[in-house]
């Protein structure tokens, strides 16, 4: 049922437009996000946050390995009770740092929603604006390439018009990863 439906849908859509100059467009939100300078303050925000996290991941290991080093070069010497408490000690720290790591790892993801979340709103206003303003009827999204085919003769691609009504430098490209 939901197969004819959509095929009428598609047919209406079809008449109709086949009636009309119908304009469409495309974009990559994506690529226009990582061009802004929002995007680049959000980047730096990541990067520095990541180093805290780093940081103390690495405090952390370091002081495992110490006591972990104690413990290999004393525990011949030991009680069997000081060699439990040690072998104990050690446990709770590994299970701390993997907890650390877990948490470590969902914060970073929650703030990097928290930054590029308005940082997108922003962009789809833009878009939604430019495409008002050019009278499309349309606006495909090109990233991670879903669509198989599209005319570029009539389609218009937004990210120069994006980027210029964002304050974007037209020569500035996107990076390819958040390093």
């Amino acid at each position: 049922m939901k197969k004819l439906t959509l095929i009428l849908l598609m047919a209406c859509m079809a008449f109709t437009l086949s009636a009309q100059n119908v304009k469409f467009g495309h974009i990559n939100t994506s690529e226009l996000v990582m061009l802004t300078a929002d995007a680049d303050s959000a980047r730096v925000k990541l990067q520095n946050y990541q180093k805290e996290l780093m940081d103390e991941m690495e405090s952390m290991q370091v002081e495992y390995n110490n006591k972990y080093n104690t413990y290999m070069q004393k525990q011949a010497t030991w009680t069997q009770a000081i060699k439990e408490s040690k072998e104990a000690e050690l446990q709770e720290m590994i299970q701390r740092i993997q907890q650390f790591q877990q948490t470590a790892q969902q914060d970073l993801s929650q703030l990097e929603q928290t930054l590029y979340a308005p940082i997108f709103e922003k962009a789809r206003n833009t878009i939604s604006k430019i495409a008002k303003d050019k009278g499309l009827l349309f606006v495909f999204e090109m990233g991670a390439n879903p669509l198989v085919y599209y005319n570029e003769a009539q389609s218009v691609d937004l990210l120069p018009l994006a980027k210029a009504a964002l304050g974007v430098p037209a020569e500035k490209v996107a990076p390819t990863q958040i390093q």
